[in-house]
């Protein structure tokens, strides 16, 4: 539970440093001089939502009586329709088959290649791990 409320804090912390930081994107490089404060209030609010999902959800990688395959595939399907849902409702997908095809897709890609380099990155920390263990017996 403490590890839970400590992710928590950081995603919400890093949601809203992200936020912040695209708004000032859109100011500066946008060449905008006021912003919609309803547009601000959601985006923002969906940024910070963002953050925390994004540092939860890793969580289920250490739910040890499950193997790597069940681990991946919960990870997944959370991460995936509730982004989804959020995505949606707030409009950073347009309501249409072609966007929603092209969001899967692009969201597959990248998911496959953070999840295999998370993969080979925890593979090699374990086997210099046990390298060392061998040296020390």
């Amino acid at each position: 539970m403490k590890t839970f409320l400590f992710r928590s804090m950081i995603g919400l912390f890093f949601g809203g440093f992200l936020a912040v930081l695209l708004t000032y994107g859109v100011i500066f490089l946008g060449d905008q001089a006021t912003l919609d404060s309803n547009l601000f209030v959601t985006n923002s609010l969906g940024s910070i939502f963002c953050g925390w999902l994004f540092t939860v959800t890793p969580l289920l990688f250490e739910i040890h009586s499950l193997k790597l395959p069940q681990q991946t595939a919960l990870h997944f399907c959370t991460v995936m329709v509730v982004y989804f849902i959020l995505a949606y409702g707030i409009g950073w997908i347009q309501p249409d088959l072609v966007n929603i095809l092209l969001f899967i897709a692009i969201a597959l890609v990248f998911y496959s290649i953070i999840w295999t380099a998370f993969y080979l990155y925890f593979k090699h920390q374990s086997k210099k791990l046990n390298e060392d263990l061998q040296q020390i017996k």
